[in-house]
């Protein structure tokens, strides 16, 4: 037999992602959900007057509600999101509707989030030029609406240039605001001791423009449940963000699902303790008339300005709750793109988006006409809006709620049609007929978001007709561009440049990856079938991912010496789907390697020894069996080792169903 030593091997990245500690996916979630803390008040305020801290805080617990919604889908689902849980539940017609939504969402948190952020900088300036002699009169929402455009188009060229969100920064974003927002909290505090203050009242005071079509409407009476159910709608703009929870879930380390529980709790509290709280607070220490005049569109800076002690203290406070705040809202303007571009890219993986939209940046290799698409809507919204973030929050709702309710909805569709699914957490308050949890709970989360939605699409007349048109515009285009694809399929084969990308890299031998090699133990784990992953799954169930590199090899058999025009076929491609899959699903990081060999076990061996592993973990082979598939690598391992001086001690084992077999190599 003529040994085909591999010269080259492909090495796919795809796999290789850094998994995340539970805070840091708690920050990463908070710079966009925590975001409304600045503006959502403000908002309430002018729709339906002093009542709304008790609305603002009511939706931050029913946060905690839908926080469970998305826990329970995301152990569904690794590679989750509104548009996937939908697809399962109810097909693709509903999922491109309500991934329309999701995108119109994700849209207008650009706009909301950097307007808002030049709102309150341009508050800041008016307080800070006069004392340097600056008297500068700046219209506020003229500026928010050129700052906003700056930071759209630096966001858009960064996205362009490939720049994505790190986990690191979001982390010290939340670290600097929990800061401040201690300090607000505690000064807030003495201000209240104080000066002493009353509850704000209950009582709904609707403004003309919060009414919208239910002014036709008399029996719609602004009082009672009715009343309860507007105002709730006109808060919910407070749950944007909680998509990301889904798309982040992905990264988080092992173990996946207590930690994905820990961000939850973690995104809970803090929600509580800073929009709620906070909002609340401004509430019992700003003067009504300010709420909804002076400090509308910047809630949290007029906190700071009206608490009890020296002007310049007062001022120094203020500039601290700018900068977080910007930071935190620029913060969410990245998340826009880099949310709207991802679910693009995740249903065009499905064929409902035209590869002329997927095209790669020549120099940069990103989606240059999906990013470009979002910068285009977003800097039009930004004009069309002239700076009103009430206008903004009214129409960003809709995104909110809609995709909300078709989650929840499909959550309770998922529990009759995959009763076999055993899942790791479901949302509470079940009941058990046969083998079928009823959800009681979740039915009761679907009513309010129901009713919320009805309302909304009643009272906020700008907000449907934009979000209807917004949604049936990238439904149309969803559906014409899977059409346009169906054709293609037709006429043509394949495009394999229109394939997944499993960004696959060339090297000319093993021993260039042995430098990227660097925890104290390594295992290597031969594959070839996606569906005969058992071995693997063992081992990402047991070991230590801080201090193991874990090496899975696919080696493809081919006849005679391999000429380097070999190429992946699409029955690799799948083997390394799934080994993807598996490894985000447990929260480990692998590094997945690619060659051809007409002797896979003289491959396995040669890695082994160059990688210099502790342990091989094969799958049991149907055509050799477990006993000959040891003694076929041992043969293998002993010509190598006489031939290349191989001296340490390796564990081989075999594993299948609920047995293994081992053997010592030496």
């Amino acid at each position: 037999m003529i040994l085909n030593k591999p010269k080259q091997i492909f090495v796919l990245s795809t796999a290789m992602l850094s998994f995340i500690s539970f805070w840091k996916a708690a920050s990463i979630v908070l710079c966009d959900f925590g975001s409304s803390a600045y503006y959502s008040g403000g908002i309430a305020a002018k729709a339906f007057g002093p009542a709304f801290p008790w609305y603002i805080m009511g939706v931050m617990l029913f946060a905690g509600l839908m926080l469970g919604v998305y826990t329970e889908s995301c152990t569904m689902f690794v590679r989750g999101g509104v548009y996937v849980v939908v697809k399962e539940a109810m097909g693709k017609v509903m999922a491109k509707l309500s991934v329309s939504a999701l995108v119109f969402d994700y849209t207008l948190t650009g706009p909301i989030s950097s307007v808002t952020a030049g709102l309150y900088l341009a508050g800041l300036l008016e307080n800070v030029l006069p004392l340097v002699n600056i008297n500068w009169q700046i219209p506020s929402r003229s500026f928010a609406v050129f700052f906003a455009v700056l930071v759209t188009a630096y966001f858009w060229r960064a996205n362009i240039r490939g720049v994505e969100e790190s986990a690191d920064n979001n982390v010290r974003i939340i670290n600097f605001v929990a800061v401040i927002a201690v300090a607000l909290i505690i000064w807030s505090g003495i201000t209240l001791y104080i000066r002493g203050f009353t509850l704000p009242p209950f009582k709904l005071e609707f403004m003309p423009n919060a009414l919208g079509w239910t002014v036709n409407f008399p029996w719609l009476k602004t009082a009672g449940l009715i009343g309860i159910i507007m105002a709730f709608g006109h808060s919910i703009l407070a749950l944007s963000g909680l998509e990301t929870l889904a798309q982040v879930y992905r990264e988080i380390e092992d173990p996946k699902v207590q930690n994905l529980k820990k961000t939850a709790v973690v995104i809970f509290i803090f929600s509580i303790l800073f929009t709620g709280l906070l909002t609340f607070i401004s509430a019992l220490i700003i003067p009504g008339d300010l709420v909804v005049g002076k400090y509308a569109d910047n809630l949290l800076s007029g906190l700071a300005l009206e608490l009890t002690g020296p002007y310049w203290a007062r001022l120094f406070m203020q500039m601290a709750v700018v900068v977080s705040g910007a930071l935190m809202l620029v913060g969410a303007v990245n998340t826009s793109f880099v949310g709207s571009n991802g679910v693009l890219n995740r249903v065009a993986e499905d064929g409902i988006l035209h590869d002329w939209f997927r095209h790669l940046h020549k120099k940069y290799g990103t989606t240059h006409r999906l990013i470009n698409m979002i910068a285009i809507s977003q800097i039009l919204i930004i004009f069309i809006s002239r700076g009103d973030v009430f206008l903004l929050g009214e129409a960003y709702a809709f995104g909110v709620l809609w995709s909300l309710t078709f989650n929840t909805l499909s959550m309770i569709i998922l529990r009759f049609r995959k009763l076999e699914e055993k899942r790791e957490w479901i949302f509470p308050l079940n009941i058990r007929v046969d083998n079928t949890y009823v959800p009681i709970g979740l039915m009761a989360v679907l009513v309010i978001l129901l009713a919320a939605t009805g309302m909304n699409m009643l009272t906020k007349k700008v907000a449907t007709i934009a979000g209807v048109l917004f949604t049936m515009t990238f439904y149309a285009i969803f559906q014409i561009s899977e059409k346009m694809n169906q054709k293609k399929a037709q006429l043509y084969a394949p495009d394999e440049d229109a394939e997944e990308k499993l960004n696959m890299r060339r090297e000319a031998d093993i021993n260039t990856i042995i430098p990227e090699l660097k925890k104290p133990r390594r295992v290597l784990i031969p594959a070839r079938n996606p569906n005969n992953l058992l071995h693997l799954k063992a081992v990402l169930e047991t070991v230590d991912d801080e201090t193991t590199d874990i090496i899975v090899l696919s080696a493809k058999i081919t006849h005679g010496f391999a000429t380097g025009s070999e190429t992946m076929g699409e029955d690799d491609k799948e083997l390394f789907r799934a080994v993807v899959l598996m490894a985000e699903k447990y929260g480990k990081t692998v590094k997945p390697i690619f060659m051809f060999s007409n002797d896979p076990f003289y491959s396995i061996v040669q890695i082994a020894q160059a990688a210099g592993v502790d342990e091989i973990v094969m799958g049991v082979s149907g055509s050799f069996g477990a006993e000959a598939q040891l003694e076929k690598l041992a043969m293998a391992w002993g010509m190598l080792k006489k031939s290349e001086g191989a001296e340490k001690m390796v564990t081989a084992r075999v594993v299948w169903e609920g047995r293994q077999m081992s053997y010592q190599l030496s």
